[in-house]
């Protein structure tokens, strides 16, 4: 049985990076072979080389909301901060206030001199609440102008770009949290990669704040993971076949791409149908996969599900042993830090 424990890590904080680089694709990248465990130190350019003709490499073209929104209650004056999760349907949203217990049921929240306001309609466990908005206008556009870009909790820097947090193909609105493993990419460098004979496939996963929850029971199995709504359309997902069909590789960029493709594995007994709903799939060692051969990552926190699934891929001593080598070689870890890829 394996435990929490068994994925901890010493990580000095100075490693955890605040700020983006300059140059996206600067970044390095530990490359990692997943059979021998055999580690090189890259840079994030030379993904290129490791992709091969008739590959496909696939990227999550999820946008991140600017989900974050300080609102207040008209009839006191309190504060409160609100924080989008998940659309339940039409302009109704799971969210996380804080303080949650001024936000009780039946609470009225007005935001940006009332130019949007909300209504409190169920309490859920953690601080969670079911809020419905009313406003003038097309919601996305309000959002934009009052929302603010919602960081994971270990970066304490203040984003002087927003757009850094999004990937250069960013296009379906819906993330709490950007997919990071795609941060590193340019668009000459795609361009690059597409002019070598690699097949550039998208989906959908929308990433929720879930994906920063610490795992907090002993056994890894006891573990409930969040729900995140995926989509791979019809032509992706023929792309795809096409590839397998010719022997190339499906490389995966990032976990949620790689979450997204598993769990249509998983569901069509290791065929690439299209598909969409919701996934709540946990990857753990002892997982096979059916449908990804690589993947590149960024590097995750100590204990979290995103190690474990990496674990489950390359096998957890190498896995273990690869970070070492990172924080003995002072890789930037987490949402702007650099890369693995693991084959």
């Amino acid at each position: 049985m394996l435990t929490t424990e068994d994925f901890d890590f010493d990580l000095p904080e100075e490693l955890i990076a605040q700020t983006p680089l300059a140059d996206r694709s600067a970044s390095r990248l530990l490359v990692l072979d997943r059979k021998s465990g055999a580690i090189s130190d890259k840079h994030f350019a030379d993904i290129v080389d490791e992709l091969n003709p008739g590959d496909a490499l696939v990227m999550n073209d999820t946008r991140v909301l600017p989900a974050r929104l300080y609102g207040e209650k008209p009839d006191t004056g309190g504060h409160l901060e609100v924080l989008l999760l998940t659309n339940q349907e039409g302009d109704t949203w799971e969210t996380l206030i804080k303080p949650a217990k001024r936000a009780k049921v039946g609470t009225k929240i007005s935001f940006g001199d009332g130019r949007l306001q909300a209504v409190v309609e169920e309490e859920l466990e953690h601080g969670g609440r079911i809020i419905t908005f009313t406003y003038e206008g097309i919601f996305l556009e309000i959002l934009e102008s009052l929302g603010e870009m919602p960081l994971p909790p270990y970066i304490k820097e203040r984003l002087e770009d927003p757009e850094r947090y999004q990937t250069v193909y960013a296009k379906e609105n819906g993330s709490a949290a950007a997919p990071t493993a795609g941060l590193h990419f340019t668009k000459e460098l795609l361009e690059k990669i597409q002019a070598k004979g690699v097949e550039l496939v998208y989906l959908t996963l929308h990433v929720g704040l879930g994906t920063f929850r610490p795992v907090s029971v002993d056994n890894i199995a006891d573990h409930q993971m969040h729900s995140e709504f995926y989509r791979l359309t019809e032509d992706a997902a023929a792309k795809l076949r096409a590839v397998k069909a010719n022997g190339g590789r499906i490389v995966a960029v990032g976990t949620t791409s790689i979450r997204t493709l598993e769990t249509i594995g998983t569901k069509f007994a290791g065929e690439i149908k299209a598909d969409s709903g919701w996934t709540d799939i946990f990857i753990t060692p002892g997982y096979t996969f059916k449908v990804v051969d690589a993947f590149s990552t960024n590097f995750h926190l100590p204990k979290s599900t995103l190690v474990m699934l990496v674990s489950a891929f390359a096998g957890r001593e190498h896995v273990l042993n690869a970070y070492q080598h990172a924080i003995e070689e002072g890789y930037r870890f987490f949402s702007f830090g650099d890369a693995m890829f693991v084959k």
